[in-house]
């Protein structure tokens, strides 16, 4: 048996602001942008470049109950994790473009790992696990 995450839907106030922090800041990939007339939305996906994983979902909160989870969809604890093959590079790019670290680069015992706000707060891991991580051998 083979099974694939393939998205992960992601609450966001609007859908071209949060594309362009997505493409312009973390230079993720525009997969699919398509208008929907039968719903009166999009399907929004971006995707880390390069990346065969798992996509995100840029789901648009469309009732009022959805809307209070826009930056706060794991309650403060990190909610997505973007691996790299560079993290130093990564990191400069990212904090020149003017995104925001909370915590400060740091070396675990798997990887080189700090702590960034996407545009609505939701925090994301920025890591590099070390080649001998288990994750890091399935990603081959």
């Amino acid at each position: 048996m083979k099974q694939n995450i393939v998205h992960i839907a992601l609450v966001v106030k609007d859908y071209d602001e949060a594309i362009a922090f997505y493409v312009d800041k973390l230079k993720f990939e525009l997969v699919e942008d398509i208008y929907q007339p039968e719903q009166d939305k999009r399907w929004v996906v971006v995707a880390p470049p390069n990346s065969t994983g798992t996509a995100i979902l840029l789901a648009k909160a469309s009732k009022e109950r959805q809307h209070d989870f826009i930056g706060d969809q794991a309650g403060g604890r990190v909610f997505l994790f973007l691996n790299t093959d560079d993290f130093w590079r990564d990191y400069k790019r990212m904090t020149a473009l003017g995104i925001t670290f909370v915590r400060e680069p740091q070396e675990q015992d798997y990887g080189t790992v700090a702590v960034f706000e996407d545009l609505y707060g939701n925090l994301w891991d920025l890591l590099q696990l070390n080649p001998d991580h288990p994750m890091a051998k399935r990603m081959g």
